[in-house]
């Protein structure tokens, strides 16, 4: 194929997949009055744009903020701050604010994504403070064909196990993401078992793919990250926790202190942009959600495996490419940051990246460093050389990307 050949293939692709595109665009709308209704009834007003410093008491932009995720969320209460540096650190705050010694943490979606590794004490040194450093024990249940195994969670729910864990996104796996139907089976199934057990879910790179979200499927805690799809590519930082009162409320007290809680935490000029991010967000999911399955169509066409594939329903923003090859990844990941409206000039190459077992190759040319909304693409140099896409503030962007990173691979004899 010739550069003009693949835009030819792109006009016959983009008619392929406009079922698909109706389809996500209607959930936009659905989400969209879900939020603006959140907003609303809150009551926000110029004034909560405002922002605080030092102690940062009596902020009430971030009370409003916190109300507003709730709302969305059918949440009890919710903790959203910038002082939550990643998805991986809200998590710790669910993780320690609920376990103590001799607790048990299950996770029954397989093993947690490799940033978590060292938070559990699966792996790091010891004495860093891990839960095993402070006596919690973990388990996980592996999945059987990717699909939950019922009667293995059955066999390892017991007394001690105050916590279950379940990873919506697909992680570094290649495998499908878990739907909001299929967490809440899972919720339902554990609390038969042992209905006080509390469930959370990490909901990074999930948030409005579908019209429901865990907290609705009966989640009792619910985290994510504002440089993922809530804050609508517009936050500068931040995570969230939602869920329950009591347990949003102990997960506070890790974040500052005991006695504390969420009564402090200076905003420092951020409520404006996680506001507007956060009603924008619908709509900037929807974008992303398009370029993953205009992505998908199109390297399918090209004979390369992808999860999911262009037709299936998504639950996540994250595209799976099979590239079969660390050169073929690598060719894919630089042409996607060589794509980008920050940092193009940059050649990305794999590194021992902090948390992560393996070298990985990133490609985030974004406003926001790191922000996965925005496009990116990463993977961990293993086999089979999966190259994970994620992000897309326009579905125009994308599809420009995904024409790079095609025409760099033939380029270089990879296609």
């Amino acid at each position: 194929m010739n550069d003009s050949e693949f835009a030819s293939l792109a006009v016959e692709i983009k008619h392929q997949i406009e079922p698909v595109i109706k389809r996500i665009e209607e959930n936009v709308l659905r989400n969209q009055a879900k939020v603006l209704a959140a907003f609303q009834e809150a009551k926000v007003s110029d004034y909560h744009f405002s922002s605080s410093t030092g102690y940062g008491y009596n902020d009430r932009g971030r009370e409003i903020i916190e109300q507003v995720y709730a709302t969305t969320f059918r949440a009890e209460a919710a903790l959203v701050r910038p002082h939550i540096v990643s998805g991986t650190h809200a998590i710790c705050l669910g993780l320690f604010g609920v376990l103590r010694p001799e607790d048990e943490l299950l996770y029954i979606t397989g093993a947690p994504y490799d940033t978590l590794e060292e938070v559990i004490g699966v792996r790091g040194n010891a004495g860093d403070g891990s839960l095993r450093d402070f006596g919690v024990t973990f388990h996980s249940v592996p999945l059987r064909n990717n699909k939950i195994d019922w009667d293995e969670i059955r066999r390892r729910i017991h007394s001690k196990t105050k916590m279950v864990g379940i990873q919506r996104s697909s992680g570094y796996a290649w495998r499908p993401s878990f739907t909001v139907a299929e967490i809440r089976q899972m919720v339902r199934f554990v609390k038969e078992i042992k209905p006080d057990v509390i469930v959370m879910v990490d909901n990074c790179y999930g948030e409005f793919t579908e019209t429901e979200e865990p907290t609705e499927a009966g989640a009792d805690l619910v985290v994510g990250s504002l440089i993922k799809n809530p804050g609508g590519g517009l936050a500068p930082t931040g995570g969230y926790l939602v869920g329950r009162s009591e347990i949003i409320h102990r997960a506070a007290c890790r974040l500052t202190a005991p006695g504390i809680g969420a009564e402090q935490g200076a905003m420092l000029g951020t409520n404006r942009g996680i506001l507007q991010g956060f009603f924008l967000a619908p709509h900037v999911v929807g974008e992303a959600l398009k370029g993953a399955v205009y992505a998908s169509a199109m390297f399918e066409r090209v004979g390369l495996e992808t999860s999911p594939r262009w037709e299936e329903s998504r639950t996540d923003i994250i595209q799976a490419v099979r590239l079969g090859s660390k050169e073929r990844l690598i060719a894919f990941c630089q042409a996607i940051q060589s794509a980008a409206p920050v940092d193009s000039h940059v050649k990305p190459e794999p590194w021992d990246m902090p948390g992560y077992e393996d070298p990985v190759i990133m490609a985030a040319g974004a406003f926001v460093q790191g922000a996965s909304i925005e496009l990116s693409a990463d993977g961990p140099i293993r086999d089979p050389y999966i190259g994970f896409m994620q992000g897309g503030i326009t579905y125009e962007h994308v599809q420009l990307a995904i024409l790079s990173a095609l025409e760099t691979m033939k380029e270089r004899k990879l296609l």
